[in-house]
């Protein structure tokens, strides 16, 4: 399953940590991160919940750059 969610982040750089981040964390597949549309298009593993793991995505995204965004 793919979702696509609005981010708030300040720089391409910032943009590139919160991509990383979000692909290390446990039920996500891929994840694409464009900062000229400040979008975050999110792969899921079979099986994940996305509700359950966006707001850790969201938690792991904070450590690497505190002062982004994900609307969910």
């Amino acid at each position: 399953m793919k979702k696509t969610y609005k981010i708030d982040v300040d720089c391409a750089n910032c943009a590139l940590k919160m991509e990383d981040a979000a692909k290390n964390t446990e039920g996500v597949k891929d994840c694409t991160v464009n900062f000229m549309t400040l979008k975050m298009a999110v792969e899921f593993e079979n099986g994940a919940d996305p509700k359950a793991v966006m707001p850790v995505v969201l938690k792991n995204c904070k450590k690497v750059e505190d002062d982004c965004e994900i609307f969910f």
